[in-house]
């Protein structure tokens, strides 16, 4: 299957400063992938919308699937040099050796693991949402600090939605830590707890697709953070492609790709309201 026109096109309208950039990141791959003239990719098994559409990276279609064809353009591959592999979340985060290039699986970048992985330079900048049930809203939630902070929030231990939590909203009660995401849905589907905080689009498809009468309350916006939740691509510790990809974000940011493409596969994001 063929990417998207637009992961396709990143590097045909570049400025001259962008298109220097592009050459620079081309140049610098050269040489240090695993496999020579190939790209390799990794994302989740499943991988979900809307980074991924259907399960199919190759198609280039969602956010990280078309961030990752166009990271790959703006480093000379073309989208037949592109090639996907799949592994898990936690697996991706430990040290050593890797069996793909870069991953990209909605990977927060954290002092702690950068300590066992590098990242490149943040290539989406998530908006925290609050996921809660209609249930929770008929019973008088609502988008603003002073009704958030009456919930009975949960959260998945190890990830960075729990000090997001607490510095941001304060409950009046401590969250309730599962195990993982998919704990956190079950844990309010079971009326265990009234809310938790998930990046935008996980909220998103969350509400839509996981829980049963799910809705997406409210937003923090990325800028309004003081320590917004940043995505990178990971790569094995010390990889040599590091500074490639760094150029590669760089021109795609420069020359308006990136943005395009959250506008393209982000958009439902924009009707969810900012909490007061």
């Amino acid at each position: 299957m063929k990417p998207t026109a637009l992961a396709l096109s990143a590097l045909a309208g570049l400025l001259p400063a962008t298109a220097l950039l592009a050459q620079d990141a081309a140049s610098c791959a050269a040489g240090k992938t695993l496999e020579e003239g190939v790209l390799t990719v990794a994302t989740g098994n499943p991988a979900y919308y809307p980074w991924v559409i259907d399960n199919a990276p190759e198609s280039g279609q969602g956010y990280e699937a078309a961030v990752a064809y166009a990271i790959a353009a703006a480093m000379g591959f073309d989208g037949d040099h592109v090639t996907w592999t799949r592994t898990s979340f936690d697996e991706a985060i430990q040290p050593g050796p890797k069996d793909f290039d870069i991953n990209m699986q909605q990977f927060s970048i954290t002092p702690e693991r950068q300590e066992m992985v590098d990242f490149s330079a943040p290539y989406y900048s998530s908006a925290m949402a609050v996921l809660t049930t209609q249930a929770v809203v008929d019973a008088g939630a609502e988008a603003t600090l002073d009704s958030l902070k009456d919930l009975v929030w949960g959260a998945a231990a190890g990830t960075t939605a729990a000090p997001v939590l607490e510095q941001t909203i304060a409950p009046a009660k401590s969250p309730m830590l599962y195990g993982d995401n998919a704990d956190v849905t079950a844990a309010m589907q079971a009326n265990q707890i009234d809310a938790a905080l998930f990046d935008l689009p996980t909220a998103l498809y969350l509400a839509a697709v996981m829980l049963e009468n799910g809705v997406v309350l409210g937003q923090f916006p990325a800028e309004q953070a003081e320590d917004p939740d940043q995505f990178g691509a990971l790569m094995e510790k010390g990889s040599a492609l590091k500074p490639c990809v760094d150029m590669a974000i760089a021109a795609i940011a420069e020359d308006g790709t990136l943005a395009g493409i959250e506008a393209e596969w982000l958009q439902d994001a924009t009707g969810v309201p900012v909490v007061q």
